[in-house]
């Protein structure tokens, strides 16, 4: 009698877990130099936002902002020049540049707090709301990276771990905040799902940044939809389970296999990229903030 064997297809990137062992590869590669400041990974922008605000204090943080010129809503150019200067710094910067950067954002996170009319209380500089900021980045930085290179081998994944700790600490996490190891991490990932929410004052303000809506820009009807669906079904793709249901947004396998498909393209041409176009604009916001720091400008 024939046994059959139902066949399930992998675990999605993004569901697995940090300490999850590298996948069998056609050929092993060494981690590239530019971990983490590959310009690819700005597909994955609009999917690490809305996982950074699901979590109240820092969703409610953000949408009620005092600080205009950061808002992301109003300014999607400038902040998105900040958030990637704040990734190329925290991966890549000097203690020179870490420390200027650190204190322009504390600058403009004083004027992050609740009032007694936000529906949650929350402060910029709560560390452990700066870990859950900076443990979505440095996950999304993992995905991204078996998404468009493949896996990381066991003896570089422990190093850049701790290496990944600056993503925090850039800001005001306290280096013992950070998971010790990428279990622990993996441990703190799962018992910070159940402090995610996304109410309806939140999720409508994320949309618009999940299919990549900029604010006074408009395309013709068709070409905006198109584009729209083109963004969402890469935002989404991006997301773990958990926070697509927090979104309502759908996904099924044949979206997966889309996204997929679509990723194998994306990768491929992003090996074939020379160093300098493979870092953009990570190595342009670097420079750009060498340039305001010697000409007095604001950093953030």
């Amino acid at each position: 009698m024939a046994i059959q064997q139902t066949v399930r297809p992998p675990l999605p990137h993004v569901e697995r877990p940090i300490s999850d062992p590298p996948r069998p590869q056609r050929s092993r590669r060494r981690v590239a130099s530019d971990y983490g400041l590959m310009g690819v990974a700005l597909l994955a922008g609009p999917a690490n936002v809305i996982m950074e605000l699901s979590r109240p204090g820092v969703g409610h943080g953000v949408t009620e902002s005092r600080v205009e010129s950061g808002r992301i809503d109003r300014h999607p150019i400038k902040r998105a020049r900040t958030t990637f200067t704040y990734i190329a710094v925290a991966n890549a910067g000097t203690d020179a540049q870490k420390a200027a950067f650190r204190r322009a954002v504390n600058r403009a996170h004083a004027q992050v707090y609740s009032t007694p009319d936000s529906p949650v209380s929350y402060n910029a500089f709560d560390p452990e709301l700066q870990l859950w900021v900076a443990a979505c980045i440095y996950k999304g930085g993992v995905d991204i990276y078996r998404t468009f290179v493949g896996e990381i081998p066991e003896e570089d994944a422990d190093r850049l771990y701790r290496e990944g700790m600056s993503i925090g600490t850039t800001l005001q996490v306290p280096p013992e905040l950070w998971p010790p190891d990428r279990a622990a991490f993996d441990r703190y990932w799962q018992e910070s799902l159940d402090k995610v929410h996304i109410d309806d004052t939140v999720r409508e303000f994320l949309y618009p940044i999940a299919v990549s809506r900029i604010r006074g820009v408009r395309l013709p009807r068709a070409i905006q939809q198109r584009m729209e669906s083109f963004n969402l079904l890469i935002t989404t793709g991006f997301l773990p389970q958990r926070f697509r249901d927090e979104m309502g947004l759908s996904w099924d396998a044949t979206r997966q296999r889309r996204f997929d498909r679509l990723m194998s393209v994306f990768g491929a041409v992003n090996r074939k990229l020379p160093r300098m176009l493979r870092q953009f604009p990570f190595n342009l916001m670097l420079w750009d903030l060498d340039r305001r720091i010697k000409t007095g400008r604001p950093l953030v």
